[in-house]
């Protein structure tokens, strides 16, 4: 019995620091190329507007006027969301992470403009564990609400 609880214990603190490393460490297929975000992963815990998998698509948005004007929208949108930090910035990309209250849980989210289809892409994934229990399908529609006002 004592044997029984051992095992269980050590696998807790084994899925723990797992999680933990999956947290902290850095992603490096994030990016665009083409004009294209990263593909989904095989997890449920991520969320594109350039996928066609039905269980992880959401809805690009319309340009705000220019390009220009687009991405200042964006930067506004995401200033008023919470617990997030931009890592990257380029003319028509914007890369953030996102951090869990609770948890500190880091989330990679990133925002594409395609400039020819006046669209803006989003894409949503969280770093660690399985699922994400629709925190990146509810971060989406916080960031949808926001940028249509």
């Amino acid at each position: 019995m004592k044997i029984a609880a051992l095992i269980i214990a050590s696998l807790i603190v084994l899925f723990a620091v797992s999680l933990v490393v999956q947290n902290m460490k850095s992603p490096t297929h994030l990016g665009h190329k083409d004009g294209k975000l990263a593909p989904m992963p095989s997890k449920p815990n991520a969320v594109s507007s350039q996928t066609e998998q039905d269980d992880k698509k959401v809805a690009a948005l319309p340009f705000k006027g220019s390009a220009q004007e687009t991405l200042a929208t964006v930067e506004k949108v995401l200033a008023e969301m919470a617990n997030n930090e931009v890592q990257a910035k380029e003319n028509n990309y914007i890369y953030t992470i996102f951090t869990t209250p609770t948890m500190r849980y880091h989330d990679d989210v990133e925002v594409l403009l395609d400039e020819s289809a006046q669209l803006v892409h989003f894409r949503s994934q969280s770093r660690a564990g399985y699922s994400d229990m629709g925190i990146n399908r509810k971060r989406y529609e916080t960031f949808s609400q926001l940028y249509s006002l």
